[in-house]
């Protein structure tokens, strides 16, 4: 055997990445090295495109996903090599065999052989000397096999039906470890293996929630990822017991095809090897192998309807720069009341009794009238939880003037009792803090959902039963993406908003406030390279995310970036005017050639983004802000069969949309009510936060749940 380096020489992926996800080299190369550089995912999208051929994100942070599995890889790569290195196993042939393994499964197949293992029953049937016997059967010559010759009771091999057992372990572990029968059979598992659960006996009245997998078959590649999650749960709890896996004569028949040739006494022995191959050894590394890749595949589904719902959440329309009067609802506790004025600070506080007698009430509807007179308020926002849409009709009654919005308050308890809610109001206690919140959520969604972790804003599916790592880090990934294309206003944006921002994170975020509060404003983005341990290079990230309105430059209110303020400056002079000028004159920007200022690295991409922020500097890619009224329902003892009400989608799943009517109770509407037509992914016809019409199917009060349609026959 030639001995040879365990050293293994990291690969570049880049063509391999490129291949995968249908980008060039020149693509991938380029932007693996501005990640390899600190450059963050929004910055290299929306400032590098010239580098990167013009990725979006999600290419950008594919890419970033996929060098980190592969450098997974290659760690574990290089784990085996040492070890095989040790075990004075390594030659030309098996070193190339490591390397040339493009998945973790292949990898682990190709040394599995050579593992170090506790001893098993092959590894004992070798030291009592039976490696000739099983040799000899699987070569299945048509020779006699003399089996009395391999008998030796102080080896413990006490008859031939010991020799022959022993034999038949040797065979099975190799089977097992066999390269192509484990990818044979992993192809097998993957094309007909199928998804079954049971009940565990005796445990039916406890796993009622799980009873449509009483008795579930369905096939394994095909099951919907809320059905294999849910049947997981079911399997986790210890209510359902789950397998999967293909008919095991089809496995038999590969199995066979491979290693049994003929009929004879031999055969019949591998035969039997075979089978014990797979039963005891192949089956249970295998199914779990299904299960796991069945899992991955149903997280990555769970998790990309989160990230949609969440996106669509992060980015609904805001109601801005305007005063609210903001309620918290309560029945036995009152109604917490806060007034906000127009950037979200806390001017007053108060509570109510609106439905505790005529008396409590008339001073409520005073105290309410007092307020809206004293902060003139836009819009009043109620919180939809506990007591919500009588408050609301409380309110529409008394004719306030601002128009009345329901607004989500999932979550706002977390918040209210977080060391976020603390620190911004140390002087106030939860209720005050939750009334603020639901305030604030109005005028800035974004701004204040980025203070809770995402999964506590339910918009999810089976969130505690994907990957947390996974699910974690597409979360933040949406949210940075979210804070990144609106842009943040430095002087008003809370710390933790400003650790969204492109290379920024917590602590420096922290700084930026800090220096903001003894500084009083930022007058330009250069004010940032005086933050403590702000740097050249976060401040690079970070600068064009940033807002700065009525600041000394005024590009620094709009997307350009620093480093092409030179370039506007002499796009301004061409033009014989400012850089005021130029924003606020639709017509010198017209007669701007962007092929002019094409070169040294700023190629047509840069040109015309700088151009579309020149004239529209800021620009909020949010949508419009548009009120809506729930219909005169709120509890589910109102609703009909037949009803048509307005609603609002708060969640969006595999499986459907659910809807909240104003009954305290979201309804579902089943993919099948989605549309007239065929719908095989809800986010094709709905979205989290979207205004609908639903029509009452059924109602079932007795679990609390409630069917609608969005048909419209």
């Amino acid at each position: 055997m030639t001995k040879v380096s365990s050293n293994a020489v990291q690969p570049d992926h880049s063509a391999a990445i490129a291949r995968e996800l249908g980008a060039t080299l020149r693509q991938v190369g380029a932007t693996s090295e501005l990640l390899a550089s600190g450059a963050t995912v929004p910055f290299i999208a929306r400032y590098r495109k010239e580098a990167t051929g013009s990725l979006d994100e999600v290419a950008v942070a594919a890419i970033r996903d996929r060098l980190t599995q592969l450098a997974e890889l290659d760690k574990r790569r290089t784990a085996i090599l040492a070890s095989l290195s040790e075990q004075g196993l390594l030659d030309d042939e098996l070193r190339g065999r490591v390397l040339g393994a493009e998945t973790l499964p292949a990898l682990e197949d190709v040394y599995l052989p050579h593992r170090p293992k506790r001893r098993t029953r092959g590894t004992v049937a070798k030291e009592r000397g039976l490696e000739p016997l099983a040799r000899a059967l699987l070569a299945q010559t048509g020779q006699p096999i003399n089996v009395a010759d391999f008998v030796d009771r102080e080896r413990g091999v006490e008859d031939e039906d010991a020799a022959l057992a022993g034999a038949r372990d040797i065979i099975a572990e190799n089977v097992s470890e066999d390269v192509h029968v484990r990818r044979d059979l992993r192809l097998l598992f993957a094309e007909r293996a199928s998804l079954v659960s049971t009940v565990v006996k005796k445990k039916q009245a406890e796993a009622a929630k799980f009873r449509d997998y009483f008795e579930w078959s369905e096939p394994l590649g095909r099951a919907p990822s809320h059905r294999i999650l849910a049947v997981l749960r079911g399997s986790a709890e210890g209510f359902l017991r789950v397998q999967a896996r293909p008919d095991e004569s089809d496995a038999r028949v590969r199995l066979n095809r491979r290693y049994v040739s003929g009929r004879g006494f031999a055969a019949e022995q591998v035969g039997l090897a075979t089978d014990d191959a797979y039963k005891r050894l192949l089956l249970p590394s295998l199914e779990r192998e299904a299960l796991k890749a069945a899992k991955a595949r149903a997280d990555e589904e769970a998790i990309r309807i989160f990230v949609t719902n969440l996106r669509e959440l992060l980015m609904a329309a805001p109601f801005q720069n305007k005063p609210i009067l903001a309620i918290d609802p309560g029945f036995r506790t009152g109604c917490k009341v806060v007034a906000l004025d127009a950037q979200g600070a806390l001017l007053h506080n108060t509570t109510v009794f609106p439905t505790q007698g005529q008396g409590r009430s008339e001073d409520a509807a005073r105290s309410l009238r007092d307020l809206v007179q004293r902060f003139s308020p836009e819009a009043i926002a109620v919180g939809n939880g506990t007591a919500g849409r009588e408050t609301e009709a409380f309110i529409r009654d008394l004719a306030l003037g601002p128009p009345v919005i329901m607004v989500d308050e999932s979550g706002a308890s977390i918040y209210s009792a977080s060391d976020v809610a603390r620190e911004e109001l140390p002087n106030h206690d939860l209720t005050v803090r939750g009334a603020v919140s639901i305030g604030r959520r109005l005028q800035d969604p974004l701004a204040e959902l980025v203070k809770l972790d995402p999964k506590s804003i339910g918009v999810g599916q089976y969130q505690h039963d994907v990957d947390q790592g996974e699910l974690r880090s597409a979360l933040d990934d949406t949210v940075v993406s979210c804070v990144n294309a609106v842009g943040v206003d430095i002087n008003s944006a809370s710390a933790s908003l400003l650790s969204y921002v492109a290379g920024l994170g917590p602590v420096l975020a922290k700084n930026v406030v800090r220096w903001r509060e003894e500084n009083r404003a930022f007058r330009t983005r250069r004010d940032l390279l005086k933050v403590p341990r702000l740097g050249a290079k976060a401040f690079e990230q970070a600068a064009g995310f940033l807002r700065i309105a009525g600041g000394s430059n005024v590009l620094d209110a709009s997307g350009v970036h620093p480093e092409r303020y030179g370039l506007v400056e002499r796009m301004a002079k061409d033009q014989g005017s400012s850089v005021e000028e130029l924003l606020t004159d639709g017509e010198r920007r017209s007669h701007i050639d962007p092929d002019r200022y094409v070169g040294e690295g700023v190629g047509r991409p840069t040109i015309d983004d700088i151009l579309e922020e020149l004239a529209r500097p800021g620009r909020d890619p949010r949508p419009a802000f548009e009120a809506f009224s729930f219909a005169e329902v709120h509890a589910l003892s109102d609703l009909k069969p037949g009803m048509v009400l307005p609603g609002i989608v708060t969640n969006v799943t595999a499986f459907g949309a659910f809807v909240d009517i104003g009954v305290h109770q979201d309804g579902l509407v089943h993919v099948s009510q989605l549309a007239d037509r065929f719908v095989k992914d809800p986010n094709e016809v709905v979205r989290v936060r979207q205004q609908v019409q639903v029509r009452v199917l059924q109602i079932d009060s007795e679990r609390k749940r409630i069917s609608l349609s969005m048909k419209k026959g």
